[in-house]
C-alpha cells in the first residue's frame, strides 16, 4: 500500500507520536493520547482491515512503537499503551479475517496483512525488544499476589500475548534462528518456566502452553534428543545401510535407462504392428518408436489431462520438519530436559482441568495434544523416565483423547466447510494417542519389574475395554482421503500396527483374556393385527389351555399397589388381563395372573379356591375365557410420553456382557475392503515411504492373505498393477518384503484362475469374504443353502399386473399406495417390503423411500384457524362427557397424535392441568345407590337415612364378625391415629398390636380380616412385618368417618352383629362379648362416634363406610 494513501486524520495521528533522530527516540507531548487514538481506529477497521493495512504500510512498529518501549519503558501508561497496540497489530490474519477468504479481493487483502506481519517478526528479532519485556514480566512476576493490582494482570496477559503472536508469524528458518536464540539469551524461558511450575501463577498455564508449543512448532522431539550426542555404531550402520539402498537405486534406474537405448540412430527407429491391440478404427495400432518404449505405450498418450473436481481433490500434508542450527537445537533440548523434571506434570494437570471445566477458548485442546505427543516422544528418545510425564500417562488420558478423536470426527461429518480443519485436529489427537501407546510399550520393555508391572495394568484396562479396542478399526473403515492427508494415513497404519503387536503379545502370555463386550441392537416393534375371536379361535385357545395348564409363570404381579384405582376395579381388570393372555396364546402366563389374583382376591372364591382341583381350574379359565368382559380395561392415568401412539417403532438395546478375547477373530474384522484400500492407498507411495511403514502395511496384509487365508481380497486389477510397478521397479531390491508378497499373491491367483474360468473378471470388483469364499471355492446354485430360495420371483404379468395398477392409483391422493395395492394383486401372499422393491427395480419410482410409511401424528405440526376452531367446539360439545379426549380424537378431520391435541387443548386455555381430559372411570361399587346420589344433591339428609345407607353398605360386599371389645379396640386406635395425625400435621402407617387375648383371637379370624380389608387396613406386606397396618394415605377425615361407620347404629344392628357373632364364636367367647360392662362400653364409644360425626363437615366423603 502506498504511504501516500494513507488517510489523512490516521497520518496526522501517527506524525504526533513522535520522531526517531539517530537511535535516540523523541516522542511528542500527545504521544499516549495518539497511540490510545490509533488503538481507537484499529476498533473501527473494516471488512478489508484498512487501518491496519495502512500501519503496516507506514512502518509504526518498526519506527515508533518498539523504539518507544526500548526507550521509554520506564513510563509505564505509555509502556502499557504501546503493549496494547502492538499485541492487536501483530495479531494473526486468519483471526482478523476468520478463515483465508475465497474472494480474489479479500485475498489480497489478507495476504497484505501478512506480508506486514512477516515485517514485524524480522524487526522483532532484536535482543533489546526481549530484554525489555522479559525485564518487565519478571519485575511483575516479583510483586505478591496481594500486591498486584489488575492492571499488572493484564500486563502480564498482553506480555505473553505479544510474544505468541510473534512466534505465530510464519517466517524462513533464518529469522526463526534469530527469534529463538534471543528470546533464550535474554532469559524468557526461565519466566515460562516458572509460570508453568508456580502453584500461585495457574492462570496463565493456557497462555505458556501456547507459548512453548509455537517455539517447537518445526522440530522433532527424535532430532532434538539427539542433538550434541556422537552417533552411536546402530546408527551408523542403519544410515549406511539406507544411503547404500539409495546409491543402488540409482545405479539400477542408470542400467535401465542404459538399456531402454536402442543401438540403432533414432532416425532409423522403424515402424511396428501391435498385434491384437486395436486401433480408432478395426485395425491394429501401429507404432512409431522403438520396441524399448513398447511398454510404455497407452491408448491416453497425447490426450489432454482431465481436471479433477476440486471436491474430489486429495488433501495436502501441511507438515513441515526441519533441522534447525546446532546452537539452537542445543538451546531447545536443555529446555525440554528442565521443563520435563520441573513443569510437565503440573502444567499438564492444570491445562486438563481447565479443558474439563471449559475454561478455556475455542480449540485449545490441541495444545495439550500437541504438548502431550511431542514431550512424551521426547522423554521416550532421551533417556525414557516414566515419571516425569506420570500425569498423561493414565487410563483418563486414553479415555480424553478418544472422546476428542470421535467428537472431531462427528464435526467432519457435520461442518462439511471446515472438515479440513477437524482433519488436522483429529490428526493432532491420533498423534497423542500413537505416543501413548509407544510409551507404554517401552514401559513394558523396561528393566524395572514395577514400570511392568503398571505397563501390564494400563495395557489390561485399553485391551478390555470395547472403544479402545475398535478405535484403530473405526477410522480406518471412515478414512477420506480427500479430507484426511496422506500423513495421517500414515500414523494411522502405524498406530494399527503397533496396537496389534502390543495385543498380540498381551494375549501370548495368558490362556484366556476377557473383555468387554457390547451389542446394540435395533429391532422393530409392530403391532399385532387384531384377531378376531370367532368360535373356532375360541375354541382352539381353550384346547392349547390343557397343554399349560401344568406351567404356572412365577413373579407375575395381577395388581398394582402404588395405583390410585381401587382394588376392586384393579380385579376387574386382572380379569381382563387372564382373558387377553388366553387369546393370545400365552397359557402359562395367563395361569400364573390366575394363581397370583387368587392370593390377592381370595374372598368369594372369584378366581377359585385355594384347594381347586386342575379340572375345576380348566373350567374356570374357559370360563374366564368366554365371559363377555369390557374390551378396554380400565386405563391407568396416561403419560406424556404414552400418548403418541404409532404403529412402527425402533428400539436400541445396548446389551454389556464379558467374553473371552480371540485375536484371530478380531483380526478377521479387519478383512474388509473398506479396510484394505487405505493400506493399498498408502501403499501408492511405497518408493516415498520409511521402510517401517512399508513392513507396517506388508504385515497386515500378511495377515490378511497369510493368517487368515483371504488373499482373495487383494484379487484386483489396481493392486496387481500396484504389484506389477513393485516387481518392475529397479531398485526392487530395497523392498524385497514387498516383492515376496506380491509373488505369493499373484501366484495364489493363477492358481485360483487355472480352476475358476470367471477369476479374471473378478478382478474387476473388490470383494467381500463372502465374495472371495466363492470365487475360490465354487459358486453356489440358485436355491442352495437357503440363500436365495427366499428370494420373490415376478412373472411378466405380474409386473405388468402391477404397472398398470400404479398408473391408475398414482394420482389418486391416497396417503400410502403400497397398501392400496397390495389387497388388489393377484398374488394375495406378497409383502409390503416385495412389493416396495419390484417399484423400485422396474423403475416405477426412484427409491425405496418415496414409499415409506407415514407415521401417524408426524406430518401435520403445524394448526390452522379452522381447525383451532373445530378443536373447541369439539371440546365444547364433549366436556361434560366421561372421554373427552377420546371423543375428540374420534370426530377431529385432521388426524393428530393424542399428545399433540393435548398440547393444544392446554395452550388454548380449555383446561388447565392435562388430568381433566383422562377418562372418568365408573365405579359400580356395591353399596353406592341412590342414597349417595340423594347426598350429592343435598346436605339435609337426616341421621336416620345415614344410618340405614351405613348398614346396606356394610351388609352387601361381606359378612363382618364384629365383635363389640375387638370392634371397640379397633375403633379406638383409629381414632387415635386421626388424632395424631391432625395435631401432628404428618401422616405415616400405624400398626394394630393386640394386647389382649380377645383381641388376638379377633386377629386371627378370616372373617375379622375381612372386615379389616374392606375398611382399607393394610395387610403384612411381608415375612419382616407382623401387623396389620392404617396406612398413610387415608386423611384425617376419612379416619372419622371410617371410625363412625364401625359403629352399630341401634338395637337392630346390635342384634345383626350379636347373631353373626354367634355363627362364628364359641359358647366361651358368646359368654365373654354378652357381659355387662362390655356393652356400656360399646354403647358410650357409639354416643362418642355420633358427637364426633355431627362436628365434622358433611362433604362429598365417602358416606358410611369409606371406599378403598
Amino acid at each position: 500500500m502506498d504511504l501516500y494513501m494513507m488517510n489523512c486524520e490516521l497520518l496526522a495521528t501517527c506524525s504526533a507520536l513522535g520522531y526517531l533522530e539517530g537511535d535516540t527516540y523523541h516522542r511528542e507531548p500527545d504521544c499516549l493520547e495518539s497511540v490510545k487514538d490509533l488503538i481507537r481506529y484499529l476498533r473501527h477497521e473494516d471488512d478489508t482491515r484498512d487501518i491496519r493495512q495502512q500501519l503496516g504500510a507506514g512502518q509504526i512498529l518498526q519506527n515508533d512503537l518498539l523504539p518507544i518501549i526500548i526507550q521509554h519503558g520506564h513510563d509505564k501508561p505509555l509502556f502499557d499503551a504501546c503493549i496494547r497496540l502492538m499485541v492487536n497489530l501483530t495479531q494473526p490474519a486468519i483471526l482478523c479475517f476468520g478463515k483465508v477468504p475465497d474472494d480474489p479481493t479479500f485475498r489480497h487483502h489478507f495476504l497484505q496483512v501478512v506480508s506486514y506481519l512477516h515485517a514485524y517478526k524480522e524487526a522483532f528479532a532484536n535482543e533489546k525488544v526481549f530484554g525489555i519485556l522479559s525485564e518487565k514480566l519478571y519485575n511483575l512476576l516479583q510483586l505478591d499476589w496481594e500486591q498486584r493490582q489488575d492492571e499488572d494482570n493484564l500486563l502480564i496477559e498482553r506480555i505473553l500475548l505479544l510474544v505468541r503472536n510473534v512466534l505465530h508469524v510464519p517466517a524462513d528458518p533464518y529469522e526463526e534462528k534469530f527469534i529463538t536464540i534471543k528470546l533464550l539469551n535474554v532469559g524468557m524461558d526461565d519466566l515460562l518456566k516458572f509460570l508453568a511450575s508456580a502453584q500461585s501463577e495457574q492462570q496463565w498455564s493456557m497462555h505458556v502452553l501456547e507459548v512453548i508449543s509455537l517455539m517447537f512448532r518445526d522440530q522433532t522431539p527424535e532430532v532434538l534428543a539427539s542433538a550434541g550426542h556422537a552417533r552411536s555404531s546402530q546408527e551408523k550402520q542403519k544410515d549406511a545401510a539406507e544411503l547404500e539402498a539409495l546409491r543402488a537405486k540409482e545405479q539400477a534406474e542408470k542400467r535401465s535407462r542404459i538399456m531402454q537405448r536402442g543401438t540403432r540412430h533414432s532416425r532409423f527407429r522403424g515402424s511396428y504392428v501391435v498385434q491384437g491391440v486395436k486401433s480408432i478404427g478395426e485395425k491394429d495400432v501401429i507404432f512409431h518408436q522403438g520396441l524399448h518404449n513398447l511398454k510404455n505405450y497407452s491408448h491416453d498418450s497425447g490426450k489432454a489431462v482431465r481436471r479433477v473436481p476440486k471436491r474430489k481433490l486429495m488433501a495436502q500434508d501441511l507438515e513441515s520438519q526441519r533441522r534447525s542450527a546446532l546452537n539452537v537445537r542445543l538451546f531447545l533440548r536443555e529446555f525440554c530436559i528442565d521443563f520435563l523434571e520441573n513443569c510437565y506434570n503440573h502444567l499438564m494437570y492444570l491445562v486438563k482441568e481447565r479443558l474439563i471445566r471449559e475454561q478455556v477458548q475455542k480449540h485449545d485442546e490441541t495444545y495439550y495434544l500437541w504438548a502431550l505427543s511431542f514431550f512424551m516422544a521426547f522423554n521416550r528418545s532421551h533417556s525414557f523416565l516414566p515419571d516425569l510425564v506420570s500425569e498423561t500417562l493414565s487410563i483418563g488420558t486414553f479415555h480424553f483423547i478418544e472422546k476428542n478423536i470421535t467428537n472431531y470426527y462427528e464435526m467432519m461429518l457435520t461442518d462439511r466447510k471446515e472438515a479440513t480443519s477437524w482433519s488436522r485436529r483429529m490428526h493432532l489427537a491420533l498423534k497423542a494417542y500413537q505416543e501413548l501407546l509407544l510409551t507404554v510399550n517401552e514401559m513394558d520393555r523396561s528393566k524395572d519389574e514395577n514400570i511392568r508391572q503398571s505397563a501390564t495394568v494400563i495395557k489390561s484396562n485399553i485391551f478390555y475395554l470395547m472403544e479402545y479396542r475398535e478405535i484403530f478399526l473405526t477410522l480406518l473403515r471412515k478414512f477420506d482421503e480427500r479430507t484426511q492427508p496422506r500423513s495421517f494415513l500414515r500414523d494411522l497404519v502405524e498406530s494399527t500396527h503397533l496396537f496389534l503387536r502390543m495385543l498380540e503379545r498381551f494375549c501370548k502370555g495368558r490362556n484366556s483374556l476377557v473383555v468387554q463386550r457390547v451389542k446394540r441392537r435395533k429391532r422393530s416393534q409392530k403391532k399385532q393385527p387384531h384377531q378376531e375371536n370367532t368360535p373356532e379361535y375360541m375354541q382352539s385357545v381353550s384346547n392349547l389351555t390343557i397343554v399349560y395348564l401344568q406351567a404356572a409363570t412365577e413373579g407375575v404381579v395381577p395388581f398394582d399397589a402404588a395405583s390410585e384405582i381401587p382394588l376392586e376395579e384393579q380385579r376387574t381388570e386382572a380379569m381382563v388381563r387372564i382373558q387377553d393372555s388366553l387369546i393370545a396364546r400365552l397359557g402359562p402366563e395367563a395361569l400364573g395372573l390366575l394363581h397370583a389374583a387368587r392370593e390377592v382376591w381370595p374372598d368369594g372364591n372369584v378366581f377359585g379356591s385355594p384347594d381347586v382341583e386342575p379340572e375345576e381350574e380348566l373350567d374356570l379359565l374357559r370360563q374366564i375365557l368366554f365371559a363377555n368382559l369390557p374390551s378396554e380395561p380400565v386405563m391407568e392415568e396416561e403419560d406424556d410420553n404414552d400418548m403418541e401412539q404409532e404403529e412402527e417403532e425402533e428400539l436400541e438395546s445396548v446389551q454389556v456382557s464379558e467374553t473371552d478375547f480371540n485375536f484371530l477373530d478380531f483380526i478377521k474384522r479387519f478383512a474388509s475392503p473398506t479396510i484394505v484400500r487405505p493400506y493399498l492407498l498408502l501403499l501408492r507411495t511405497y518408493s516415498q515411504n520409511t521402510p517401517h511403514t512399508n513392513h507396517c502395511i506388508a504385515r497386515m496384509l500378511h495377515r490378511l492373505a497369510v493368517d487368515l487365508k483371504m488373499e482373495g481380497l487383494l484379487y484386483q486389477l489396481s493392486v496387481f498393477c500396484l504389484f506389477n510397478k513393485i516387481l518392475g521397479d529397479p531398485a526392487a531390491a530395497a523392498y524385497k518384503e514387498l516383492v515376496t508378497f506380491a509373488k505369493f499373491v499373484l501366484s495364489r491367483f493363477f492358481a485360483v484362475a487355472a480352476k475358476n474360468s470367471k477369476a479374471y473378471v473378478e478382478l474387476l470388483f473388490w470383494k467381500n469374504v463372502g465374495a472371495v469364499r466363492e470365487m475360490t471355492e465354487g459358486y453356489s446354485k440358485e436355491g442352495e443353502d437357503g440363500l436365495k430360495k427366499n428370494k420373490a420371483t415376478w412373472t411378466e404379468e405380474e409386473e405388468e399386473e402391477l404397472r398398470q395398477l400404479y398408473e391408475e392409483h398414482k394420482d389418486s391422493g391416497v396417503p400410502d399406495i403400497v397398501e392400496t395395492l397390495l389387497p388388489l394383486l393377484s398374488n394375495t401372499n406378497r409383502t409390503r417390503r416385495q412389493v416396495v422393491a419390484q417399484m423400485v427395480s422396474m423403475g416405477l419410482v426412484d427409491s425405496a423411500k418415496d414409499l415409506k410409511k407415514e407415521k401417524k401424528g408426524t406430518r401435520i405440526v403445524l394448526w390452522t384457524e379452522e381447525q383451532e376452531m373445530e378443536l373447541q367446539m369439539l371440546f365444547e360439545e364433549h366436556q361434560n362427557s366421561d372421554d373427552v379426549l377420546g371423543n375428540i380424537m374420534k370426530r377431529l378431520t385432521a388426524k393428530r397424535s393424542r399428545a399433540r391435541v393435548v398440547d393444544k387443548i392446554l395452550s388454548l386455555g380449555l383446561v388447565s392441568d392435562r388430568k381433566e381430559l383422562y377418562k372418568k372411570r365408573r365405579r359400580n361399587v356395591p353399596g353406592k345407590s341412590a342414597g349417595m346420589e340423594e347426598r350429592k344433591g343435598g346436605h339435609g339428609s337426616s341421621e336416620e337415612e345415614k344410618a340405614k345407607e351405613t348398614d346396606e353398605t356394610m351388609e352387601k360386599p361381606i359378612v363382618v364378625i364384629c365383635l363389640s371389645g375387638p370392634l371397640l379396640w379397633l375403633q379406638n386406635c383409629i381414632n387415635r391415629a386421626a388424632d395424631d395425625r391432625e395435631d401432628d400435621g404428618t401422616s405415616y402407617a400405624v400398626p394394630l398390636v393386640p394386647l389382649t387375648e380377645e383381641n388376638e383371637d379377633a386377629m386371627d379370624k378370616q372373617s375379622f380380616q375381612k372386615l379389616l380389608r374392606k375398611v382399607g387396613i393394610r395387610a403384612p406386606a411381608d415375612e419382616q412385618e407382623s401387623f396389620w397396618r392404617i396406612p398413610a394415605t387415608i386423611s384425617v377425615y376419612q379416619l372419622r368417618a371410617l371410625a363412625s361407620s364401625l359403629c352399630p347404629s341401634g338395637e337392630s344392628k346390635e342384634s345383626g352383629l350379636e347373631e353373626d357373632v354367634e355363627k362364628d364364636s364359641t359358647p366361651e367367647q358368646m359368654d365373654e362379648s354378652s357381659s355387662h360392662e362390655q356393652r356400656a362400653e360399646a354403647l358410650r364409644a357409639l354416643l362418642l362416634a355420633r358427637k364426633r360425626k355431627q362436628q365434622s363437615t358433611d362433604t362429598s366423603g365417602l358416606p358410611g363406610q369409606l371406599e378403598l
